[in-house]
């Protein structure tokens, strides 16, 4: 159909601006950039998913011809009409439409994008996706001794700037510290830590004045791909609007592209005092040590920053920080210690609820809590704002792993292996969750490589130990390793603790007492400690003594097995049913939920304890159904190890009165190399074997048992002071 008003020689670019098509297809074009743009940045600022901005661009595209034939049949004084076959085409428009949302809909479910903190990595791998880089110790051009720790944090600050950058790859600071005055070439680095770029440095602090050169090589060239000379006043808004330049001027050289929202995160001031800033590099400083002594001074330090900048949010993290891993390393109450840890994170999440740091604070404080599904919360949305933090991602595949989720949490713990390859720690988690797995040479191989990458961390030490002595069944060569721990780290309770458990387990009372009491003595608030003092009083048969260190314990730990079942077997001593089954409600709510629990590799030792005072309450039902959990739960683990499920099927097999395959259970357990931890309480005392201790093979397997640790404590004293640590290869 033609207006009256065209004529006939018009062409069709003036028809098309006479009906206004060109007018609304620029407006259109223009208005829909400007919504896009918006809508990327109001996504990152608030974590929205990236599917929504796929559909708007769908939305967008398929509105475009649909705008067009609009203004074509409207847009000349609306005198235009549809006719049959042009309404046909505005059907098929929109048919099509709905067809390609259709298609991406139907595409969602049957292949769903991964979780980025799952996505397999690999530390052999350089990431071939995009470019990478590794931040090497900048250089103390001051040549002044207490100019260190200055030009530590400024490196620390700019490598942390890159870190958040979603388009990079980036090493963490503990891996390129291998490197710190190195003579290696460029090329050897980029070799060990999987990079393609390499940033160099050097710091000259004089007065009020601070010089900073930098430059970017490309490993696989050697060649100089931007270089830059920052001379400044010194102040705490200079050093960060360095920190933001080079970081835009390192993605640009290479190539990677920073999003709005990463171009806002890298222009905030964090503090605007510069003797905060320096007190929380101090304290960072202090926390990586991963010892007793340095958590209280990284803890004294961010104290510090706050008093001199109350609104400094990197701060209170760093305090959270300090605060909930002393839950690992101190004789530290942990329901205290991690009410004020929250009470920080809480504060630094209020300053800045961007600051990837507090949430992953605030995933390892729900973690220590056992919250696993607000724990992971907290760890995504930390990854999701520093998609390059290795501890992040070594805390949720460590939370994954003793959730069961054994694939994703090995998958994440990989990935902070590439971020950070040269890490003890993470070789640690990883040995860990191999461990958990029965791949216990590969777990080994990890535990030396920490050893090896940092002889004066003690907690690798400890872990080789306990998989030596629990896995391997070599107490000789275990409690060498385990004393190690306690020579580098003489302020940390859980080492003694630790050493503590093999001499009981190894038969030898008196060094277990010996070393229990000692402890005793400088940790009186220690969880474990007094654990051991009310194990100890249990194996004297001290009754009173059992159960008033285990509460002590359970006061200090809300969560702690081991005491709940101490004072479990005194209340069914007594008949005391109902008040058995109130102190596991509040300590374990998530076995009392209606229909099957939950059960991982936590809590489903608790749950077959709890099964017991069901059972003889009367409750057969409930009690099944909490031993089928927990069967299937040891079904996903390894029976050896500090960590494996040891004998929870002999004890589930014996509460279902299958007496045949407790025994025969039991046997293969011990014939594989079980050994505890703690075997005397299953032979003399643990309830949930009573049906079958009276056996003659229940008998048996321990008389072997207690034959094989008269052996190894005979080649324990045998072994000379001097001996070196067993760090070789596993023995059969």
């Amino acid at each position: 159909m033609t207006d009256a008003t065209e004529g006939e020689g018009d062409s069709t670019w003036a028809k098309l601006r006479r009906r206004k098509v060109v007018q609304w297809g620029i407006v259109y074009v223009a208005g829909a950039w400007g919504f896009l743009q918006g809508l990327q940045y109001v996504s990152e600022a608030f974590g929205w998913p990236g599917q929504l901005r796929q559909i708007a661009i769908l939305a967008l595209l398929i509105g475009l011809p649909i705008v067009l034939v609009i203004a074509w049949y409207h847009g000349d004084r609306g005198e235009q009409r549809v006719s049959g076959t042009e309404l046909a085409i505005i059907t098929l428009l929109f048919f099509l439409g709905g067809g390609i949302f259709w298609r991406y809909d139907q595409a969602s479910k049957e292949s769903p994008p991964p979780p980025q903190a799952a996505a397999p990595a690999s530390a052999a791998t350089p990431a071939a996706a995009g470019p990478s880089i590794a931040v090497l110790p900048f250089e103390n051009r001051s040549k002044v001794e207490d100019e260190v720790f200055f030009v530590d944090g400024i490196h620390d600050d700019i490598l942390t700037q890159l870190s958040k950058v979603r388009a990079l790859k980036v090493i963490s600071r503990t891996s390129v510290e291998q490197f710190r005055d190195t003579r290696l070439p460029t090329k050897a680095i980029a070799e060990q830590l999987g990079v393609q770029s390499i940033l160099e440095g050097g710091v000259q602090r004089a007065g009020d004045r601070v010089r900073i050169n930098v430059q970017l090589i490309d490993t696989r060239t050697d060649a100089h791909l931007w270089a830059e000379t920052y001379d400044r006043e010194l102040t705490a808004e200079n050093i960060f609007a360095i920190q933001s330049e080079v970081a835009a001027a390192i993605a640009a050289a290479l190539k990677a592209t920073l999003t709005p929202a990463e171009k806002a995160r890298a222009s905030v001031v964090s503090t605007h005092n510069l003797e905060a800033w320096e007190a929380y590099q101090l304290g960072r400083q202090r926390l990586a040590r991963r010892t007793s002594t340095g958590l209280v001074e990284a803890e004294t330090f961010f104290r510090k920053a706050i008093e001199v900048d109350p609104n400094f949010a990197l701060a209170y993290a760093g305090l959270a920080d300090s605060l909930a891993l002393r839950v690992s390393y101190s004789d530290t109450s942990i329901t205290r210690t991690l009410e004020r840890a929250q009470a920080a994170v809480e504060i630094a999440m209020k300053l800045d609820p961007g600051l990837s740091e507090a949430w992953a604070s605030a995933g390892l404080i729900a973690d220590y809590r056992e919250q696993i599904d607000l724990a992971e919360q907290m760890y995504r949305r930390a990854i999701e704002l520093n998609p390059n933090d290795a501890m992040a991602f070594k805390w949720y595949g460590k939370l994954l792993v003793y959730a069961s989720r054994m694939d994703e949490g090995q998958r994440a713990l990989e990935r902070a292996a590439s971020l950070d390859p040269l890490s003890a720690i993470v070789h640690l988690n990883l040995a860990e969750a191999l461990e958990l797995q029965g791949r216990f040479p590969e777990a080994a191989s990890h535990q030396r490589r920490a050893i090896e990458i940092d002889p004066s961390m003690p907690g690798p030490y400890s872990d080789l130990g306990y998989l030596t002595a629990y896995a391997l069944n070599r107490f000789a060569d275990a409690v060498p390793l385990v004393q190690k721990t306690l020579e580098l780290d003489p302020g940390g309770p859980g080492w003694a603790w630790g050493l503590a458990s093999l001499y009981l387990d190894l038969g030898d009372e008196r060094e277990t007492f010996a070393t229990t009491e000692q402890a005793a003595k400088r940790w009186p608030d220690s969880w474990g400690i007094q654990q051991m003092l009310a194990t100890i009083d249990q194996s004297r048969r001290d009754h009173a003594g059992t159960v008033r260190h285990a509460e002590r314990s359970l006061a200090l730990y809300a969560r702690n097995p081991g005491a709940l079942r101490m004072l479990r077997n005194a209340d069914l001593a007594s008949g005391r049913y109902e008040a058995a089954l109130a102190r596991y409600q509040k300590a374990y709510p998530e076995l009392f939920v209606q229909g099957t629990p939950q059960l991982d590799g936590l809590n489903y030792g608790v749950a077959v304890d709890l099964a017991l005072i069901l059972q003889q309450r009367g409750d057969e039902a409930r009690g099944k159904v909490l031993l089928d959990a927990a069967a299937q739960a040891i079904g996903k683990l390894t029976r050896l190890g500090a960590g494996g499920y040891g004998i929870t099927d002999v004890q589930i097999h014996a509460l279902r009165g299958d007496t045949v395959r407790a025994l025969a259970a039991l046997r293969e357990a011990s014939t594989a190399g079980w050994r505890g931890p703690y075997w005397g309480y299953a032979r003399d005392f643990d309830p949930n074997l009573a049906s079958i201790r009276n056996e003659p093979e229940f008998k048996a397997v321990f008389a072997d048992i207690e034959r094989d640790m008269a052996r190894q404590r005979a080649e324990l004293a045998a072994r000379p002071q001097d001996a070196p640590l067993a760090l070789g290869e596993s023995r059969d």
